[in-house]
């Protein structure tokens, strides 16, 4: 088996980018134990399956622009987890030579247009994207990534109005995880789903099992394909759960642990590998999947680590421009 990045075209490869994020994840929150990583992070286990289905739905070229937990957006995107290891460990190889960390992972590159810390900030970011690819007649769509308390914020309603009005191709995806930090998303709403509130702006709405990476892939493939057609944006509500708290620091204390059980039996990444196993690949296959996932990860972290510092000389320097550090 080759080490050339997972094909998120393949089932195989899909698993194999949602085991990546899976891990990378875990590694993220061990070195933030060990104060290796400073500043905040929010991990996004659990919910696999709505980055790598999303992401493998649409074209290499079609800008994403993400929420606080990204992480797991920008890999399915970049398949390159030492650039996300480096930015999160302020090394130079990082996509914004470690000055954007977590909340302010970029990179034009890959048309990744920012992970975001203000809650609902990415929405009119991704709306004005979809305008300008109207405006230069362009074929891409843009992904858009927030989660359910963000659909309570002005930016969600203002953008989603003028996007219907407007017909920009645009897929906007709540990722509803149930919560929003600790609020249950019962109490914000008065509606019963996200989705509903497409009807207001006349957009057309889509509800999607967020834990099936396949179904998610479905979805947001009519999605986009219906953007590019000029048939205007969609609200995709993928309903998931995050295994882990909001941050860090957070003890779990909102949610009951029979709640998490009923959630965890739905493991994207188990229940996808029996679905496979299912399908005809082998165990032995699997594990060599698996294997590999796993030294992927390891290999990021030692080439993350041995990356250079940034030097002082470069803070005020554009990330996307290299300058003479001297001797």
């Amino acid at each position: 088996m080759s080490d050339t990045a997972p094909n998120l075209a393949l089932p195989a490869g899909r698993y194999e980018m949602m085991l990546m994020i899976r891990l990378l994840e875990e590694r993220i929150a061990r070195l933030f134990q060990e104060g290796k990583i400073h500043g905040t992070a929010h991990l996004c286990i659990g919910q696999e399956a709505c980055a790598v289905g999303a992401v493998s739905a649409a074209q290499r070229t079609d800008p994403i622009v993400s929420t606080h937990r990204g992480h797991g957006h920008f890999l399915a995107r970049s398949a390159d987890p030492a650039a996300l290891m480096a930015e999160l460990l302020g090394k130079v190889t990082g996509p914004c030579m470690g000055r954007g960390g977590s909340q302010h992972l970029c990179s034009r590159d890959l048309a990744f247009y920012g992970t975001n810390g203000i809650t609902g900030g990415g929405i009119p970011i991704a709306t004005g994207l979809a305008l300008s690819q109207k405006l230069d007649k362009t074929a891409l769509a843009v992904l858009c990534f927030f989660g359910d308390g963000a659909a309570n914020q002005g930016t969600f309603h203002e953008s989603l109005n003028m996007a219907s009005i407007w017909n920009l191709p645009v897929v906007y995806i709540c990722e509803n995880n149930l919560y929003a930090m600790s609020t249950p998303i019962r109490e914000s709403m008065r509606v019963s789903e996200v989705a509903d509130r497409a009807a207001a702006y006349g957009l057309e709405a889509m509800r999607l099992d967020g834990m099936d990476v396949d179904e998610v892939r479905e979805g947001v493939g009519v999605a986009l394909r219906r953007a590019r057609a000029g048939e205007g944006p969609t609200l995709v509500e993928a309903k998931c759960y995050r295994f882990c708290g909001h941050s860090k620091s957070d003890r779990l204390v909102y949610r009951s642990r029979e709640e998490e059980e009923r959630w965890r039996r739905r493991d994207p990444i188990s229940s996808y590998r029996e679905r496979l196993i299912s399908r005809g690949l082998r165990q032995d296959e699997l594990r060599q999947l698996e294997r590999r996932a796993a030294q992927r990860i390891e290999r990021a972290y030692e080439q993350a680590q041995a990356a250079e510092e940034p030097a002082p000389q470069q803070v005020l320097v554009p990330p996307y421009r290299k300058v003479d550090t001297g001797p």
